[in-house]
């Protein structure tokens, strides 16, 4: 999401709702993810709603459709309710397919077609989809989940059969997907940033490091917000060269704490890396890479920092019932299509895991409602 996401937690979780592979603007509307309908099946128990399920993707396209054109922006743009021929133009679509696609849209409740037949944003869409707004993450939207991400999951089924399925190193060795990659999942990581910051008190802490980092954008909020503190970002080397962008692009007194080490949270961690850290922080990572390598990462994490230091875990994760949160499951599935060796998590298995490596005085708690969790352990003092 490029631009700063100034959401508060309840933004946040609205936010978060918008995310997944199926979903579209909005997280009322039902035919933009997998839902649940009430059923008279097993009395009071809801029930799939087969369909909404099935023909979701449409819905997403839809929404990755409007937002390639700028149609969302040209709407705000034209400054009141834009008839179809005004969209012909600003777009420049002048065939009846974009009369298709704006009632589809309207149909989804992203649009709102007014009794003269011209059409306006919705609460919504204006607030997340168009480019001048603050909370815009249109482009995270439209490049990561439009272009990657649904990309990935239509192999899901063979993946699920066979096993066989690429891997991050794999994909992020092509520069293009990796800077593709990167950038359009930034602003989505400042947001929730901003988030881990306001959970976690890193006042007494001054070194950190933030493995498989991405863009720099956990280091670079902690950064902004704790002057005191100084991050090094282990990535992988395609991905390094996106985030140093990032940093180089932020006031000199941010990025001159910032740095950046190539190498792979899954060999040996480059001596660079240092020891006696306060904070080993592990983002969108334990999901992404095979699920006998995550004790090894622990332990790793557990080696490096000093003692009382603390380890951060924070990724997609379903409650320790298995049964849900929903958008915590779907992520979780599709980290399948692009690590079918990986385990979906939950706080009971991070932890376990977390006190194999040496951790105590282990806590968890919701991140972004509903989708990601963060686990917290303590490296025992001396």
């Amino acid at each position: 999401m490029p631009a700063d996401c100034k959401q508060d937690h309840a933004g946040t979780r609205r936010a978060a709702r918008l995310c997944g592979h199926v979903l579209g603007a909005f997280a009322q509307q039902p035919v933009l993810a997998p839902q649940v309908v009430a059923s008279s099946v097993a009395g009071d128990e809801v029930d799939i709603d087969v369909d909404h399920v099935a023909y979701g993707f449409m819905a997403s396209q839809a929404l990755f459709g409007g937002l390639e054109i700028g149609l969302f922006d040209h709407i705000a743009s034209h400054g009141g309710p834009a008839p179809i021929e005004v969209l012909n133009r600003l777009t420049g679509v002048e065939a009846p397919r974009l009369q298709t696609l704006v009632t589809a849209l309207t149909a989804i409740k992203a649009l709102r077609r007014t009794p003269e037949g011209s059409y306006v944003l919705s609460p919504n869409t204006a607030k997340f989809l168009v480019r001048s707004s603050k909370y815009f993450y249109g482009d995270y939207l439209r490049m990561q989940i439009g272009q990657q991400f649904y990309r990935h999951m239509g192999a899901l089924p063979e993946v699920i059969k066979t096993g066989k399925a690429p891997d991050y190193a794999q994909l992020f060795s092509d520069p293009a997907e990796a800077d593709l990659y990167t950038r359009a999942q930034h602003n989505g990581s400042l947001a929730t940033a901003k988030q881990l910051c306001r959970l976690v008190d890193f006042k007494p802490m001054k070194s950190m490091l933030d493995i498989g980092g991405g863009s720099g954008a956990f280091s670079i909020v902690i950064c902004r917000q704790h002057p005191q503190i100084n991050a090094t970002v282990l990535e992988l080397p395609e991905v390094c060269k996106t985030g140093q962008g990032f940093v180089k692009a932020e006031p000199d007194e941010v990025a001159k704490r910032i740095k950046y080490t190539p190498g792979s949270c899954l060999d040996a961690w480059p001596s660079e890396l240092g020891t006696n850290h306060d904070i080993v922080l592990i983002s969108y990572v334990s999901e992404s890479v095979p699920a006998d390598a995550v004790l090894g990462m622990y332990t790793n994490a557990f080696a490096r920092l000093r003692p009382g230091g603390v380890l951060i875990v924070h990724s997609f994760m379903v409650n320790d019932t298995l049964d849900g949160p929903e958008l915590g499951a779907l992520w979780s599935l599709q980290h399948v299509a692009v690590n079918a060796d990986g385990v979906g998590l939950c706080p009971s298995i991070v932890e376990g895991l977390m006190r194999k490596a040496g951790f105590g005085e282990i806590s968890h708690r919701d991140m972004i409602g509903g989708m990601t969790k963060m686990v917290i352990g303590k490296k025992p003092a001396q």
